[in-house]
């Protein structure tokens, strides 16, 4: 069976599929797509932590799923403008688990993992799969990886 890792760029997915199609995005219809294909080995799910009750149930529903929620705080700047991406601890987390899987997942629209995506797929010679809002993905990461998984509404609320 195929040994799978998933990372979840949560409010990269959050904010595409809202702009594009004005819902949200169904965890769970992931799931069980991507149950299909192996063993789910590694999910995280990185989101940033506002500390309200209605992100914390949505918190609960990944967990429940078997996502690993990694949360940072949000920092919200002098000048109003507002900080908080997990690029980096997502980027971490690929390069120290594409040696142990098959195929490795991202949910993220993020041109910035294009490179990342690549490197792992030459170096571990792993499949590599991106899942996103078509019109709003970057070209750069949907040519990176071996597979891409457009969101549409199979995979909406």
């Amino acid at each position: 069976m195929k040994k799978i890792a998933v990372f979840a760029d949560v409010q990269n997915i959050y904010y595409t599929t809202r702009q594009a199609y004005g819902k949200q995005f169904n965890y769970r219809k992931l799931w069980q797509i991507i149950k299909q294909q192996g063993e789910v080995v590694n999910a995280f799910a990185y989101a940033i932590d506002r500390g309200d009750n209605q992100q914390k149930k949505f918190q609960d529903v990944l967990k429940h799923l078997g996502f690993e929620v990694k949360l940072k705080p949000y920092i919200q700047r002098s000048d109003g403008t507002a900080k908080g991406d997990w690029d980096v601890g997502i980027t971490i987390d690929i390069m120290e688990t594409a040696p142990q899987v098959d195929t490795v997942i991202l949910l993220s629209g993020d041109g910035d993992f294009a490179i990342l995506l690549d490197k792992v797929k030459n170096t571990y010679d792993v499949k590599t799969e991106a899942y996103g809002v078509p019109q709003l993905t970057a070209k750069a990461l949907i040519d990176s990886c071996s597979v891409f998984n457009p969101i549409d509404s199979e995979l909406l609320l």
